[in-house]
């Protein structure tokens, strides 16, 4: 049996948030204006990778809302605005949050969204969180297979290129266009092998369903019920499903537990799993090998700790190590 590995922080605690006080005081005032009553507590989010604000708000009403707020100038005001548009226009059948109002004031562009009453799983995975999981993903994929025109509307990309432009690095390295990062000793006499593992996966991922496009366990609440709401919907693209379901079983594979018996519900092509790995550890690696991030400072923890474990899965289906 595999060893559990756990990441250096854990995911409920890895973002670097301003707090409400933190905002511009007209900035809480035009929020809590819009909200109809004061804001009386705030909770920030524990996980996530940006130093943005967001906080579970309640008001003096005894109303709760999840609110994101980000200055206008800076990128992340339009990933809000698009996470608005697309949970906008989500099939009812998929369990996320919906938003209620965005605002821009004071400089910030604000979105208001539904706050739901529930926690990060915590590494390693119990057994039942990640069914609930999967279950919540399912029933997503299964809404999403054919999405209706206001969610095409919004220009999704397709999934084969992302994959070419973003998540072909150890293409670029077996070329010599880009530096090899710090990897398992293995990786070297590999890198033709993982380069063509690569280049194969955006024709073996292609797909016409709708994909969530970065579903980890952060971005992945339980409720006291126990049931699996999908956050974040920030990153959505075209492709097959079952390429989410490898990223979110990655830190299910650090937590020793059968991924493979758990994505076979899925039908995956065996070598588009392994390009699924293949690219997403190399894109990891590579970028936590960039230096201290101007995110949060635990972001580059996270994608060394995701790649390490999504090579060392890829190892193990291949057979390229001994089992440990």
């Amino acid at each position: 049996m595999r060893a559990v590995t756990l990441p250096e922080v854990a995911y409920g605690a890895t973002a670097v948030r301003p707090d409400w006080g933190d905002l511009p005081a007209a900035l809480r005032e035009a929020i809590s204006l819009r909200l109809g009553s004061p804001v009386v507590a705030a909770a920030a989010a524990g996980g996530g990778f940006t130093r943005a604000f967001a906080a579970v708000l309640t008001t003096a009403a005894g109303d709760r809302v999840f609110v994101k707020a980000a200055p206008v100038t800076e990128p992340i005001a339009d990933w809000y605005a698009r996470e608005a548009a697309v949970t906008a226009a989500l099939p009812a059948e998929v369990p996320a949050a919906r938003p209620r109002w965005t605002l821009v004031a004071e400089g910030h562009f604000v979105l208001c969204l539904e706050a739901i009453a529930g926690h990060v799983p915590e590494l390693p995975w119990a057994p039942g969180d990640l069914s609930a999981a999967l279950a919540a993903w399912q029933a997503s994929a299964v809404a999403l297979s054919q999405p209706g025109p206001e969610l095409l509307a919004l220009g999704l990309p397709r999934l084969g290129d992302i994959v070419r432009d973003e998540l072909s690095w150890w293409s670029e390295i077996a070329a010599g266009r880009a530096p090899l990062p710090p990897a398992p000793d293995w990786v070297p006499g590999r890198l033709n092998e993982l380069a063509a593992l690569e280049r194969g996966l955006p024709e073996l991922a292609a797909g016409s369903g709708m994909l969530h496009g970065d579903l980890r366990v952060d971005n992945v609440l339980l409720d006291a019920y126990g049931a699996a709401w999908l956050c974040d919907w920030t990153w959505p693209c075209l492709g097959a499903p079952w390429f989410d379901t490898v990223t979110l079983l990655v830190t299910a594979y650090a937590s020793a537990l059968d991924v493979d018996a758990a994505l076979e519900p899925w039908q995956p092509p065996a070598n588009g799993v392994d390009g699924a790995l293949a690219a997403l550890g190399g894109y990891w690696l590579t970028s936590a090998a960039r230096g201290p991030s101007s995110a949060s400072p635990h972001s580059r923890q996270h994608q060394r700790f995701s790649g390490e474990q999504a090579l060392a899965w890829l190892a193990e289906r291949r057979g390229w190590v001994p089992p440990k």
